[in-house]
């Protein structure tokens, strides 16, 4: 090994968070020293052979096969410079090469955690077949309960890169070639040496360059994508520098590499793509659907968010149906596509009772049954307005009834709070599960500053020119047919596929607005969202060289030339929050945690079960294989119960009840960090004002968790404590 010495000045211990509101600022538990180690490595780029063979299998001109290649090369360069974009700001951000093991599994705190510790397992277990059992077999995520994480926690993504690594590092072992650097690091300031190691053997590593990779390919599709959607290579570049003007806006991968989105978005970018060129043909073919098809299960399976996605895709669908934009059969065979992946879907997930509960699977059954039934609505409302608001609430109608009478059958409450979610945004609705999330920023309503962001990029304004002359299209077609009555009558399949190409083309640009709005409320509601708006903006801005919407620039040079002028002017500011984010140097370190995790091992029987902070109790099952009650995965409704049990200790109840809360659960210790107790992101949002919501005949008491601060006696015993974390004893039930 090589000796590598690494500084520690300047290091504070650390409540990391993920950085949903700017990526700007280092958050805790960096250091902007950072460890002494290696440049950046140069890649050899591609180049191109066998032209002359591609130009005669694909039977193209020498101009077409030049265009071909350009288009191809342009593509594979965003994907490339996302990929080292991605990789670079995620290894400033870390120092992730010379971290430990340990400090590699601190770094990926919360949900992240969690789901790494799934592919941890099938990585180290002693075959392929005997990790998958252990996970779909798990005794220690929520002790003592036996659950299949594979059907809880959409772990596909686990299972698949696990099995690649496994493939890799046995196909590498078999030849004799090596597959990471391995180095001791020399910490300082009296702290032992560590071993780091680097390189696709290294299962962190080969975990994180997967994603990075993935998301590089998400970029190429992007470019495609906007040059598809825009009829021009221009529009697939303006599409890409939109996105990486706005990149800290568009995406969180680079921070958080194991959350769903990171593997979900990137299929979602494929079935939209699909899905335009449905649109844009008369008659898609079944190859198409069935393309569509699999990229939609690519996009649910890893993701339990998706269905709501898909949601407002279908909405945003059955109102250009509406319209008139969609022919109801080209709407029928995208909907029964979407029936057969959801079954797909539920099938692989063993049961899970969400996707068929969901909003999401009750709109395709109505939606289904309105536009079967077309004939007897233009039978018994007047055409025009009328038809089209009747259908309308209809859809509204008839999707949560049918939820909530599914919900009713199966039993299943495991999407109440997202319910009561939506409830708390309009009303003054709250209960404890609610105050969770909407206490969180990025469960709360957009900030102010983000359209802000959008308008210093140009972003925002290109949008609304863009939103404006579509509408102007779509209003002038409402007038027309209002106009004429008995055109607005719901149309035969015949009269549909006799529309024209104009209809047709005007319905791909009529779903991508209305998709738009959906994607705008859905951020507006809830900020997180903003990372399927923005990247939807930077698809909608390729159309700033449609001719389509602005052949009304006669010359194409003149338009391309107005193009080329707004993209300097987007690049004033997309630059600077490029250097922002280039300029973004730290170095994980945790020195609290590392000492409590270090502790568990060394002190605590392997068989011993620990309760606390969700986003701890990640790190806890991760690092130490304990077993644990609670988690950060919070979609579980008897999850939801049990975590309301162990954030007692953070109530304002006595200590006997907490003590009992914990013995039932079969808690043996307690981790306890102050900062739950303090930490108030904005009034009302303390642990214990939240607790108030739930326990009103409490308040005013002071919180048990200040008491355990000072003393835990005589309900717990103190068996270890630091600058962060106190960990409780607590006692068996002898009954």
């Amino acid at each position: 090994m090589v000796a590598k010495n690494r500084k520690q000045a300047g290091k504070t211990p650390a409540t990391q968070t993920d950085r949903e509101r700017s990526p700007l600022v280092p958050p805790h538990g960096k250091s902007n020293v950072r460890r002494p180690g290696r440049e950046s490595k140069a890649f050899p780029g591609a180049h191109l052979n066998g032209l002359s063979s591609v130009k005669q299998k694909l039977g193209l001109t020498p101009s077409a096969l030049l265009k071909l290649a350009s288009f191809l090369f342009l593509a594979g360069l965003s994907g490339y410079l996302h990929w080292y974009h991605l990789s670079h700001l995620f290894e400033n951000d870390r120092h992730f090469s010379h971290l430990s093991n340990l400090e590699k599994e601190m770094a990926f705190r919360t949900e992240m955690g969690l789901y790494y510790s799934y592919y941890k397992i099938i990585v180290e277990a002693p075959s392929f077949l005997d990790g998958l059992h252990m996970i779909m077999n798990d005794r220690l995520t929520e002790h003592p309960l036996v659950i299949n994480t594979l059907k809880r926690f959409n772990l596909y993504p686990e299972v698949v890169l696990a099995s690649w690594y496994r493939m890799y590092t046995g196909t590498m072992g078999y030849f004799g070639i090596p597959t990471k650097m391995c180095w001791s690091i020399n910490r300082g300031e009296g702290l032992s040496p560590v071993d780091s190691c680097e390189g696709l053997g290294d299962p962190a590593y080969f975990y994180v360059t997967c994603v990075f990779l993935l998301n590089g390919v998400m970029m190429s599709l992007f470019f495609i994508y906007g040059a598809y959607l825009s009829g021009s290579r221009l529009g697939g570049i303006v599409t890409i520098l939109c996105f990486f003007f706005n990149h800290g806006e568009s995406t969180r991968v680079m921070w958080t590499p194991p959350l769903r989105e990171s593997f979900a978005y990137p299929f979602l970018v494929l079935q939209m793509l699909l899905l335009t060129y449905i649109l844009r043909t008369r008659s898609p073919s079944r190859t198409a659907l069935v393309a569509l098809g699999i990229s939609n299960v690519c996009f649910m399976l890893p993701w339990q968010f998706a269905q709501f996605v898909l949601l407002t895709q279908v909405a945003s669908l059955f109102a250009s149906y509406i319209l008139g934009y969609l022919a109801g059969a080209k709407m029928q065979s995208i909907l029964v596509t979407h029936m057969i992946t959801l079954g797909v879907c539920f099938i692989l997930m063993f049961g899970n009772s969400m996707l068929l509960t969901s909003f999401y699977a009750s709109s395709l059954i109505s939606i289904w049954v309105i536009i079967a039934l077309r004939d007897r609505f233009a039978q018994i409302f007047k055409p025009g307005i009328i038809i089209w608001v009747m259908q309308g609430l209809a859809w509204v109608g008839s999707t949560v009834l049918l939820k909530f009478v599914l919900s009713t059958i199966l039993g299943a409450s495991d999407d109440a709070h997202i319910s009561g979610l939506i409830k708390s945004k309009f009303t003054s609705y709250k209960d404890f599960h609610t105050m969770m999330y909407t206490c969180a920023a990025e469960f709360d309503f957009i900030e102010f500053e983000t359209p802000l962001r959008y308008l210093k990029t140009l972003l925002l304004p290109v949008n609304l020119l863009v939103l404006a002359l579509i509408a102007g299209r779509i209003f002038k077609d409402i007038i027309r047919t209002l106009r004429h009555e008995e055109k607005a009558s719901v149309k035969t399949d015949n009269d549909e596929a006799a529309a024209g190409s104009e209809i047709v083309a005007k319905g791909e640009l009529v779903y991508h607005s209305l998709q738009l709005l959906a994607f705008a409320l859905l951020a507006v509601l809830i900020m997180r969202l903003k990372l399927f708006l923005t990247p939807h903006m930077c698809i909608m801005g390729s159309l700033l060289c449609s001719r389509q919407l602005f052949g009304w620039i006669r010359e194409r040079l003149k338009h391309q030339s107005v193009v080329l002028a707004l993209i300097a002017m987007m690049a004033v500011q997309g630059v600077a929050n490029l250097q922002a984010q280039w300029a973004i140097i730290g170095e994980f370190s945790n020195l609290p945690q590392e000492e409590l995790l270090d502790w568990i091992q060394e002190n605590t029987r392997p068989d011993s079960v620990f309760a606390g902070a969700m986003p701890t109790m990640a790190s806890v099952k991760l690092s130490t294989g304990r077993p644990i009650v609670n988690h950060p995965h919070y979609e579980d409704a008897g999850l939801r119960e049990r975590t309301k049990l162990v954030y007692s200790m953070y109530s304002r109840m006595s200590g006997e009840a907490v003590k009992k809360n914990l013995m039932k659960l079969g808690v043996d210790y307690f981790i306890l960090e102050d900062s739950w107790c303090t930490r108030r992101t904005r009034p009302g949002c303390s642990m214990p004002e939240i607790w108030d919501i739930e326990d009103p005949q409490n308040v005013g008491k002071i919180p048990l968790c200040t008491h355990m601060s000072r003393s835990s006696r005589p309900h717990f015993t103190t068996v270890f404590s630091n600058d962060i974390y106190k960990v409780l004893k607590v006692p068996k039930d002898h009954r």
